[in-house]
């Protein structure tokens, strides 16, 4: 770690390459990425995984990786006093789990770095004492940082902060962007023949997967032919207790495509759950789909529905944190007017009527898509550093 220039060092407890990385993870690395590395040399260190090295150099970032929660914390604020002199910049990012940067780093070098707020998630994905002390510590936890320096991702959640005390004056906005591999599979994949709606996301209970299925066994008594595909590793318990009751209910059909997915055209299938697939196959599944339904409850911003609508897919989303921001309140794709079943329905509906009014929706998801790329994030993240890097910190020899 020798040399001249100043080090910004990011703390989470997942890094790219972990086993469940997911929109979060992909934000962190695209914005150190974006970190000039003329002036800062960028580490990262999270908890070590099965199968990942303790360290290693991806994309200009230093990734190094140790223990699990208090053997981590305790390498890290090691790390931290061994490179003292050297440090500009500690992004602590909260994502459920936190490094508590109030207790042992510096004010000057603290940057609190957040996608959404938890809030009711706690009651929907726990249970009994775990729960209520979820909901009833975080803001309390939250407020431990409430003096420092913040990137978040939505208005929605700077909100959130400012609510518990964050200075709106400190809060940086650095929106989920397009990553440019998706660039190239743009105009790849036709629309379906039959109307079809795609899910794509984790098996979390608050995301809303059976909403989605009971919205679309709804809309299959009217529209016969409509599909749907479920994209997102399975997971067995909820599959068997939540989604497949659903689908028994209004005697659809379920396609189990795991590890042979076939061509589009020969999925049969009522509801096909195609489980995890590479990104190339996501792209094609997203942009061949006509609506990308989203009904959590709650999102730091839901890249996928950006990812989406970059690919000519607009999305069905309820009016909820993060997600309203993807949409663009309403003008980026259809926005729930309450967060229901029926309005999921009554939404898409509003589309599948009305093709004048479809491709409307898409080409306005579309441009505001194409306005989030992640090139245009890099000035967004150096003027941030450069304004929260103290003037000690910079003039260091």
């Amino acid at each position: 770690m020798a040399g001249s220039k100043r080090m910004i060092l990011s703390l989470s407890w997942r890094d790219i390459k972990s086993p469940k990385a997911g929109g979060a993870e992909i934000h962190t690395h695209e914005l150190l990425k974006a970190i000039d590395r003329k002036k800062y040399r960028v580490v990262h260190i999270s908890f070590m995984y099965d199968g990942l090295p303790s360290s290693e150099e991806t994309d200009g970032i230093r990734y190094l990786r140790h223990g699990s929660y208090l053997s981590y914390l305790s390498y890290a604020r090691r790390f931290y006093l061994k490179h003292l002199d050297r440090i500009a910049l500690v992004l602590d990012q909260c994502n459920t789990w936190r490094a508590f940067t109030p207790l042992w780093v510096r004010p000057e070098h603290r940057v609190f770095y957040i996608h959404q707020l938890t809030r009711e998630i706690w009651h929907i994905q726990s249970k009994g004492l775990f729960a209520w002390l979820g909901e009833h510590t975080e803001t309390l936890m939250l407020r431990l940082n409430r003096h420092d320096r913040c990137i978040t991702v939505s208005e929605s959640t700077k909100a959130d902060l400012a609510a518990v005390g964050f200075d709106p004056e400190k809060i940086a906005i650095i929106p989920n962007g397009i990553p440019e591999t998706l660039v190239s599979y743009e105009g790849k994949a036709p629309k379906e023949k039959d109307f079809t709606l795609i899910y794509v996301g984790r098996y979390a209970r608050y995301k809303g997967i059976d909403d989605t299925i009971e919205a679309f066994g709804r809309l299959k008594k009217r529209h016969p032919g409509i599909k749907l595909r479920i994209v997102g590793k399975p997971d067995e318990e909820y599959l068997k207790s939540r989604l497949i009751p659903v689908c028994d209910r209004y005697g659809l059909s379920i396609g189990r495509r795991d590890k042979d997915i076939p061509a589009p055209e020969k999925e049969t299938a009522d509801v096909a759950i195609l489980g995890f697939v590479e990104e190339e196959k996501k792209y094609e599944l997203m942009q061949s789909a006509h609506l990308l339904i989203c009904p959590s409850v709650r999102e730091g911003w839901g890249i996928i529905i950006s990812e989406a609508a970059f690919l000519g897919t607009p999305s069905v989303v309820y009016d909820s944190p993060g997600l309203r921001d993807a949409v663009d309140h309403g003008k980026a794709g259809l926005l729930c007017n309450e967060n229901t079943v029926g309005e999921i329905v009554r939404q898409t509906e509003s589309v599948m009527e009305d093709p004048g009014r479809y491709e409307e929706v898409r080409a306005s998801a579309k441009e505001f898509a194409s306005g989030l790329r992640w090139e245009k994030n890099v000035e967004r993240v150096n003027s941030f550093i450069e304004n929260a890097v103290t003037p000690v910190s910079r003039n260091l020899p």
